[in-house]
């Protein structure tokens, strides 16, 4: 029987109401039990040895920030230090459920030992756009000028922060410190640009300082593409929520399936994230990188604020930054009292963690306590503490690997306390895979030859390749691969191995080597990677998994497309020999007698550089399949065309 519309409509209704009806006298009949959730909890703390208040700090565009203040209890004329984040301050200040302070500042970022038994009020902000705070987050936001027309940035942040902490904290002195590691090393480089009165003393550690020449996103010219996943963590949402996902346990697969970086981001959806398309539309050194790096504008401004740099030799992040900065700054401490530089023998952030070994490299003593017990703690006191004695730290205190030995320096480089010199000194790549101080002789074989072949890609470490972000306590080891045995690539036949006599003296470098090849490809563009190598004796008495280790001691990659200049990429010439010259990282080391010094060429560090095609196109970002083609790579190393690498070699009297 077929039911009409207007008489559909009213049975509904009916029973709509019957419904309703219903509920309403089964809740009268069954009462919900009143909430056992206070409506406003307040913990009781009285027995904590610290106060905690987060605040919300008023910033002169209007924006308030989300700052987190600890003051030790009973703290009376306490110095502020201060750390700012895109890291979660709440996160960072929580890494225990515990009365004490300590505990809870456990883990990145806080030197526990030295805020604790310092006596310090501790500060932790999150950066504009960052999880509590107000705003919109821009990646290493620049300050106001061509790069960033906003009157606010965050130098005008760290003042209007620093400015409210002082006013509105009655337990401190008046004085601020800021110091941070990494993104958050690179804000107290920001902080002394027009600083604050109250900021006495800067601490960047292992800073962001120019992301294209050799910090987290390029080095000279070549991708880092492995860092895609933090791009998209940092800048997808506020509070790092949305997870980069893969599809197989080894990163070189990713990468390789992918084809190119610029494809993989657009099968991630990243090009919704703000940074990446900057980073897609700026893969040449242009204004975008050289307005916002650092150390020019440091360069700049005068050296106001003491600043003490905090460098890892082996730091696999930020391994350029500290040392352009200090570069930048030296000739500005005019009176050699506001610039310290502090080398150690760690990986990216080490120097607040225990710094006894890096990977298999045992050093004898825990570096990381030395320097916070001898260098950190006695330098903040003496610039934040009211009436603190002299620090007696030395301009430069620099670790010295293969002796295992601090050294208190004068400048940097300086090779020794005293006594010595520097001597830039050519060590020459021979025919036969020989490596010596002497040149070529006329005759010698002209060059040694390989095939890059982009389908089988050199990994950068032994595979397979854990991503960056990997849980430390299912395996991480990305600290340590600065420091992995380069055995694995030695045996490769895209890999040149040139390798010297066996060391009667030590040879001791101070510095940062450089890169000189004489060069030429089959194909049209192509990435060049020199890598520094100690070679450990066949047999290592008291740790034998050393015997024939392969350490790099410094080691970079070059875009060939930029042998010209970095903001005009060419095509390289087809089969001629080209001329390259790039600085490696800073070293400090000695290669003790009975080992060997070893230089390792290649023409990919996959995956965490994107793929050279060897085959110039306008931008490598989007090269197609099609572009990426085997290439024969010559190395010249005759009497005519030579290729070295020029050591900054230390002379003792």
């Amino acid at each position: 029987m077929k039911i009409r519309a207007g008489a559909r409509t009213l049975i509904l209704t009916i029973g709509a109401l019957c419904v309703a009806q219903a509920l309403k006298a089964q809740s009268t009949t069954y009462p919900n039990f009143p909430s056992e959730t206070p409506a406003n909890f307040k913990p009781v703390t009285d027995s904590f040895d610290y106060v905690r208040r987060d605040v919300m700090i008023p910033m002169r565009d209007g924006l308030k920030l989300h700052t987190v203040i600890l003051v030790p209890k009973g703290a009376h004329n306490a110095p502020i230090l201060m750390t700012r984040t895109p890291y979660n301050a709440t996160a960072l200040t929580s890494h225990a459920e515990s009365s004490h302070l300590g505990p809870i500042l456990q883990g990145y970022d806080n030197a526990v030992d030295v805020i604790v038994d310092g006596g310090y009020i501790r500060v932790v902000q999150d950066i504009r756009g960052k999880y509590g705070s107000e705003g919109d987050f821009v990646m290493n936001r620049p300050l106001h000028g061509p790069q960033n027309p906003t009157p606010v940035d965050e130098a005008t942040d760290t003042y209007d922060s620093i400015d409210w902490l002082v006013k509105n904290i009655p337990e401190s002195n008046g004085k601020v410190g800021i110091l941070g590691i990494s993104y958050d090393g690179f804000l107290p480089l920001m902080a002394v640009v027009n600083p604050h009165p109250a900021l006495k003393v800067s601490v960047p550690m292992n800073p962001m300082v120019d992301g294209w020449m050799g910090d987290d996103w390029f080095h000279n010219g070549a991708f880092r593409e492995q860092n895609m996943p933090y791009i998209y963590e940092q800048e997808a949402t506020r509070d790092n929520s949305a997870k980069w996902w893969t599809n197989s346990f080894d990163d070189y697969d990713v990468y390789l399936q992918a084809v190119s970086a610029g494809n993989l981001g657009r099968l991630r959806g990243l090009e919704q994230v703000g940074f990446w398309r900057k980073i897609l539309e700026h893969p040449a050194y242009d204004a975008f990188w050289s307005d916002q790096a650092m150390d020019k504008v440091l360069a700049d401004q005068p050296l106001k604020v003491p600043m003490m740099l905090v460098d890892s030799l082996w730091d696999q992040e930020d391994i350029y930054g500290a040392i352009a900065i200090y570069k930048a700054l030296k000739p500005k401490d005019t009176d050699g009292d506001k610039l310290y530089l502090v080398m150690g023998p760690w990986h990216h952030g080490q120097e607040i963690d225990d710094g006894s070994t890096l990977g298999v490299l045992r050093f004898g003593s825990d570096t990381g306590l030395y320097f916070r017990e001898n260098i950190l703690r006695p330098l903040l006191d003496h610039y934040l503490k009211d009436d603190a004695p002299e620090s007696n730290v030395a301009p430069v205190t620099a670790f010295e690997t293969g002796t295992n030995k601090w050294l208190r320096l004068p400048s940097w480089p300086a090779g020794c306390e005293s006594g010595c010199r520097i001597d830039r000194t050519a060590l020459f790549l021979r025919a036969g895979g020989k490596l010596s101080f002497d040149p070529p002789k006329p005759g010698d074989a002209e060059y040694d030859e390989y095939v890059s072949d982009p389908a089988k890609p050199v990994p950068f470490r032994k595979r397979p390749v854990r991503p960056i972000g990997y849980d430390e306590s299912k395996g991480l080891t990305w600290p340590e691969w600065l420091v992995d045995d380069q055995r694995e690539a030695s045996g490769r036949t895209d890999v040149l191995t040139f390798t010297s006599d066996v060391l009667t003296d030590p040879v001791k470098i101070s510095g940062q080597p450089a890169a000189n090849l004489t060069a030429s490809t089959s194909g049209t563009d192509s990435d060049w990677v020199v890598k520094l190598i100690d070679v450990y004796p066949d047999e290592v008495a008291d740790q034998p998994e050393m015997g024939g280790y392969q350490l790099m001691i410094s080691a970079d990659i070059f875009r060939g497309r930029y042998y010209l200049g970095f903001d005009k990429p060419q095509a390289i010439p087809s089969g001629k020999p080209v001329s390259y010259r790039f600085e490696l990282p800073t070293a400090n080391h000695v290669f003790l007698p009975g080992h060997r010094i070893m230089v390792q060429i290649q023409s990919s560090w996959f995956p965490l550089y994107d793929r050279n095609p060897q085959t110039f196109v306008p931008n490598i970002f989007w090269a197609k399949p099609d572009d990426y083609r085997r290439a024969v790579q010559r190395i010249y190393h005759s009497s005519e065309g030579r290729s070295f690498v020029e050591l900054p070699l230390v002379r003792t009297p």
